[in-house]
């Protein structure tokens, strides 16, 4: 369910409170990664049962309206399409949804407040007139809806926010990450989806009994700090034109993580590692770090090919 560009990300993140002071043992800066990345998975089921519960305070408000003392032609006669969009009733009825709800403890009762003024935000919202006003009724249609609701009213939800803050130190971090995830479980909902069928989880299919993005996570993360200080002296060689001390610390991190998996995994191509920690280095950087890490690595990966210590398995992964 998670790229591993997320799971860089998270790693990233542990690593960071590790070199600012965060934490100081290696094993269980272990166990909160790992337990961080597992709670986004309860993190999504939250936010799942969030728009369930949504649909289901328009249905009670449509009922509600029914029985006015004077009831208008919209209150008797209600535009039902959104509480019937078929992925939201999809996720309702399905089995593990349920049995996660209540294993989660999902009560939403006493938040009719958070309810109401996110149902009332997105009706607002142009997309969602146009969604209501349309004629079709198609499983894409109620896909394209739900995305836009997802991209475009909860990420500056506040009050979601503040609800899961007291719920959770690990839903606040992973709210944005989460959505995103959200957007790829409704980009890939179809008609196949029944009471029966498993929900994603947080990482990959496990393979031979091995979960291979979960031990990508347990080693990125200790082997970076285990050769911690041999890694700062191939930096600071390597980095000659610069003063070390004031490379910021999000690039020192980045190609820590990106010397590691050069040179310790064999089976990450080179072009990924890369790839991905100049895109990274855009997003979680300065300004110029994207130049600056691209650079470094560069002429790391040339002279690593030249003193033989990129071992990659499988064709096409050297390059």
């Amino acid at each position: 369910m998670l790229y591993r560009r997320h799971l860089r990300i998270k790693v990233l993140q542990s690593l960071y409170s590790w070199y600012t002071g965060g934490t100081s043992d290696i094993m269980a800066g272990e166990k909160q990664l790992l337990t961080s990345i597992d709670k986004l998975h309860d993190l999504f089921l939250f936010q799942l049962s969030f728009l369930v519960e949504i649909k289901r305070f328009a249905e009670i408000r449509i009922e509600e309206n029914k029985s006015k003392f004077y009831p208008t032609e919209e209150d008797l006669n209600p535009n039902k399409k959104f509480i019937k969009n078929k992925v939201l009733i999809g996720i309702e009825n399905n089995n593990e949804f349920i049995l996660s709800e209540n294993r989660l403890k999902v009560n939403w009762t006493h938040q009719t407040d958070l309810l109401m003024k996110f149902y009332n935000l997105i009706r607002e919202k142009e997309f969602f007139k146009n969604y209501m006003a349309s004629e079709d009724k198609s499983i894409e249609a109620d896909k394209k809806v739900l995305i836009k609701i997802i991209d475009q009213c909860l990420p500056g939800y506040d009050l979601l926010k503040s609800f899961y803050e007291e719920k959770s130190v690990y839903y606040t971090d992973g709210y944005d990450l989460v959505i995103l995830l959200l957007i790829k479980f409704i980009e890939n909902f179809n008609s196949k989806f029944s009471s029966e069928t498993s929900l994603p989880g947080i990482y990959k299919p496990a393979l031979n009994g091995k979960n291979e993005d979960r031990e990508f996570v347990r080693v990125l993360y200790k082997t970076v700090l285990r050769n911690d200080s041999d890694i700062d002296e191939e930096l600071k060689h390597r980095t000659k034109n610069w003063e070390f001390e004031r490379i910021p610390i999000m690039d020192i991190i980045l190609l820590k993580m990106a010397i590691i998996e050069l040179q310790k995994m064999e089976t990450v191509p080179v072009k990924v590692t890369l790839n991905e920690y100049i895109e990274l280095a855009k997003y979680f950087s300065t300004n110029n770090s994207k130049v600056f890490v691209n650079g470094v690595l560069d002429r790391l990966i040339k002279e690593y090919n030249q003193e033989g210590k990129i071992n990659k398995s499988g064709r096409g992964l050297q390059s």
